[in-house]
């Protein structure tokens, strides 16, 4: 699926998300990778084969100091 070299990494990889940008819609909310994913502004994913990763923000730490 990936016409440069080196090639980018495959939608099942764990760094999937480091394949080059083939299109962007910031104003969607929305990027197309080149291989595949669908990578959305609040972090979530959606894969080639229709498999959703959920957003992945953040945890908030709480301001009350721990005892």
């Amino acid at each position: 699926m990936c016409p440069h070299q080196p090639p980018c990494p495959p939608h099942d990889a764990p760094d999937r998300d480091a394949a080059r940008t083939l299109a962007r819609h910031p104003e969607q909310g929305w990027s197309l990778l080149c291989n595949g994913v669908v990578v959305f502004e609040d972090t979530g994913e959606l894969l080639p084969d229709g498999e959703v990763i959920a957003p992945q923000r953040p945890i908030a730490r709480s301001a009350t100091p721990a005892v």
